[in-house]
């Protein structure tokens, strides 16, 4: 473990631009009153509101959090989401240049409404969710596609992360990667795709899910390790990529690369997590981050692992410090 944690050193001399759905996560939290009268549901006393980054902005955060110098490309609207997102990210001195505020747009919020009583555990009873009515315009993606092109130049990895809400949608990326001097030619690019990720080409890796994985190929895995095997030398040959990452939740992970036999990796930790949400933005930010300080596929899968098993035991969106992981490995 001694090499993962000089490996940690080296994050903070390291740049990754994040070209993705931009999310805010609100939490509202109350505690169980009664049941109401007019309906059989909870009528919960408000006790507090926080708001996080969520999405693409999850793993811009995460990034930050290791020490990595961060530039995020994508869209806010002109609401409340929108400026706070904005807000969270100069606080952590992350540029917001490559962010396009747009009239109109409707900032992603997922709104988690949690109920308990006082001195328990909130869980989550409901999910609200508010996303864009279109897709952006031509204008909007043409921009996303200058600000990504113009911070690849100044990066050592390209993070992608699609969640469907079209700023990071294959023909952004492709324009960005557009004209006589590809500026991602000599960079790693991540993605972490939701719906499409075979439609997207010159990828380096990805870090699918298990449920991902067989909606790609159309199959059914289970827990049948040979076949997860085909499945993952399947689809890292289809998508010409380097190394493919299967986050499997208490499973642990495979790892599949060109020159090896498929790697499983055990959960790091406990099996039995607390919240899982934002696991997988934590995943590939901190597999992009150390594949941009020059690790191979596997001590960045590895190094990955730990900083899932860390964050999926916390309340919430949440991020994985450096200090945090060092002190995992140590």
């Amino acid at each position: 473990m001694k090499h993962l944690s000089k490996l940690v050193d080296s994050l903070s001399r390291t740049t990754v631009a994040v070209l993705g759905d931009l999310v805010v996560d609100e939490f509202i939290h109350g505690e169980i009153a009664r049941v109401s009268r007019e309906a059989p549901v909870l009528i919960l006393n408000h006790k507090g509101r926080e708001l996080v980054p969520g999405g693409a902005a999850n793993a811009v955060m995460n990034l930050a959090a290791l020490g990595v110098s961060v530039l995020p490309v994508g869209i806010v609207g002109d609401d409340e989401s929108g400026r706070a997102l904005i807000k969270l990210f100069q606080r952590q001195h992350i540029p917001v240049s490559g962010v396009q505020r747009v009239k109109g747009w409707t900032t992603i919020t997922k709104t988690r409404i949690l109920a308990g009583h006082a001195h328990t555990v909130h869980q989550q009873v409901v999910r609200v969710d508010r996303t864009p009515d279109h897709a952006p315009d031509r204008h909007t993606m043409r921009e996303l596609a200058l600000a990504a092109r113009k911070y690849a130049t100044a990066a050592d990895a390209f993070l992608v992360s699609d969640y469907g809400y079209g700023a990071a949608s294959p023909e952004v990326l492709h324009a960005a990667r557009s004209g006589k001097r590809n500026p991602c030619t000599d960079l790693p690019v991540t993605l972490d795709s939701r719906f499409r990720m075979t439609q997207f080409t010159g990828i380096t890796a990805a870090t699918p899910n298990e449920a991902e994985v067989e909606a790609a190929l159309g199959v059914q895995i289970g827990k049948n390790d040979a076949r997860l095997a085909q499945c993952g030398n399947k689809l890292r040959e289809k998508m010409k990529l380097e190394s493919l990452l299967v986050t499997r939740g208490r499973d642990g992970m495979a790892l599949f690369t060109v020159a090896k036999s498929p790697l499983a990796i055990p959960v790091h930790g406990s099996d039995e997590a607390k919240d899982v949400t934002g696991a997988g933005d934590t995943v590939i930010a901190t597999f992009t981050a150390a594949l941009a300080a020059g690790a191979s596929a596997e001590d960045a899968a590895r190094l990955a692992n730990v900083a899932g098993g860390i964050v999926v035991m916390k309340r919430g969106t949440a991020t994985v410090s450096s200090a945090e992981l060092k002190a995992a490995l140590g």
